[in-house]
């Protein structure tokens, strides 16, 4: 019995044993002088184990009595969360060491996160789901604060410390509920315990308080408030960070515990979802029109961009979550091209947020300028762009599942949300004339940029074959 759930959990288990084992190593060797070699090599531990589980033999196994549940909607997303953070990972290094922040903990602290979100995804019990979310929330919360000396990464890092450690209490609170109802953690337990009767007061409000705290960890209105400071506030890589895996494990989470813990009162909790995800779109679409700053402007776009993911897991069918995790595909994708653009805004040496600062930047870098162009129709979801399909799948898994009003919110706020898209490409080509941003691109940023710009063009064709590997996720899920 060991023995196989060891092996089960093998690949969280190398990781875990990877980070603290560099973690002696950088300590001892003179800490931050091997920071460099660390930011590599941890890239490639992640890059390495995202291949790895990408490569597994399907089917389903358990570990532990079911509190692990290694299975294809597991790896699916277990390989965007390797390899976005990866990704992030690899762009971090030169722009940590332009501000003298080049630490050897920062790819340690981003490689225990990663652990935590690995177990969460898998997780199959109350209990194994709080140790996963935790280990990844403390590291989240150190890495907002990354910049010591600086003011606004402080309050970044303890605003997002104090209303985390709230979701994390919130959600407990509904943990405790939910055990002294069904009197078991596992999900299966929970869902022979509930049957096809419908769930008691007390149930419904242990699962309500349940699903407030992955509405936090999602930054999904209205628990929202943390989003744009902390994006505002932390380093930009650190932003990047949170745009990406964080996001892609917390949705994978709340699906897994939807439909395994609460899989047979889809209709209690497909309404809670719903209104989440329509509330979501709307404040996202329209609190970004007045954003001048643009990490505060990806915040709001990534409230509105959860929204959607959100209609995806609302439809509660295997359509909708296959909807859902195309939309994570594509969404990380996004992120990862416009934040290889944003870590290298620079004018004079210091960093720059203001979007008035791409005043015509296409006759500076037109190519970059094309790219960035793309990546921002993408994200307004205008066809024939890769974000445009993205949103056609969960729109129609909505409509199917008899909630065309939501369908009908999600198309409004879509065409709102696009006037601060729209905006900055029209900066870009039709601002005033202004001093040019001049900071430079490293080789990596510049490839993150180019790369995500053909995939929201070429992926039109057949998105790469990631329809069918999200419908097969999908339906080990719903099984």
């Amino acid at each position: 019995m060991i023995s196989s759930d060891l092996q089960t959990v093998l690949p969280e288990l190398v990781l875990a044993v990877y980070a603290m084992a560099a973690l002696m190593w950088a300590v001892y060797r003179g800490k931050d002088a091997e920071a460099p070699m660390l930011f590599g090599l941890t890239a490639l531990v992640l890059a390495g184990i995202g291949l790895w589980i990408g490569l597994q033999s399907a089917g389903t196994t358990t570990a532990f009595n079911g509190a692990f549940i290694n299975d294809g909607f597991a790896r699916f997303t277990k390989v965007i969360v390797l390899f976005s953070a990866a990704i992030v990972l690899l762009m971090s290094q030169q722009y940590l060491k332009r501000n003298a922040l080049l630490k050897f903990e920062f790819p340690i602290l981003i490689s225990l996160a990663v652990v935590g979100m690995m177990m969460m995804i898998s997780a199959g019990d109350l209990m194994s789901l709080y140790l996963g979310l935790e280990l990844q929330s403390l590291a989240l919360y150190v890495i907002a604060a990354f910049r010591r000396d600086s003011a606004r990464s402080t309050e970044a890092g303890l605003k997002y410390f104090v209303l985390g450690a709230l979701s994390s209490g919130l959600l407990l609170y509904g943990a405790s509920l939910i055990y002294g109802y069904t009197g078991t953690t596992s999900f299966s337990g929970i869902t022979a315990a509930i049957g096809t009767e419908k769930l008691s007061p007390g149930l419904l409000i242990g699962m309500v308080f349940l699903i407030t705290g992955f509405a936090f960890k999602v930054s999904a209105v209205p628990f929202h408030m943390w989003a744009p400071d902390v994006y505002e506030g932390s380093p930009t890589p650190v932003t990047a960070f949170f745009a990406t895996a964080p996001k892609a494990a917390a949705l994978a989470l709340f699906a897994r515990v939807m439909f395994d813990a609460f899989g047979g009162v889809t209709g209690e909790w497909g309404q809670i979802v719903a209104l989440l995800s329509l509330l979501s779109m709307f404040l996202g679409a329209i609190a970004a029109i007045g954003q001048t700053n643009i990490k505060r402007l990806m915040a709001y776009s990534s409230i509105g961009h959860m929204g959607f993911a959100l209609m995806g897991l609302a439809a509660g069918t295997q359509e909708g979550v296959q909807a859902m995790l195309i939309y994570l595909v594509v969404y990380v994708t996004m992120n990862i091209g416009v934040f290889a653009f944003i870590l290298n805004m620079e004018k004079d040496g210091q960093a720059v947020t203001d979007i008035s600062a791409l005043n015509m930047y296409s006759r500076v870098e037109p190519l970059r300028a094309v790219a960035l162009m793309v990546l921002m129709f993408s994200l307004a979801g205008i066809p024939p762009m890769v974000g445009f399909f993205s949103k056609f799948f969960v729109l129609k898994a909505a409509v199917n599942a008899d909630l065309a009003w939501l369908a009908i919110g999600g198309v409004i706020a879509s065409v709102i949300g696009a006037f601060y898209y729209l905006r900055i490409i029209y900066l870009m080509y039709f601002g005033e004339p202004k001093e040019a941003l001049d900071g430079s691109m490293p080789a990596f940023h510049w490839a993150a940029l180019m790369a995500s710009a053909f995939v929201m063009v070429a992926g039109a064709i057949n998105l790469f074959g990631v329809e069918s590997l999200a419908g097969a996720a999908a339906a080990t899920l719903l099984k």
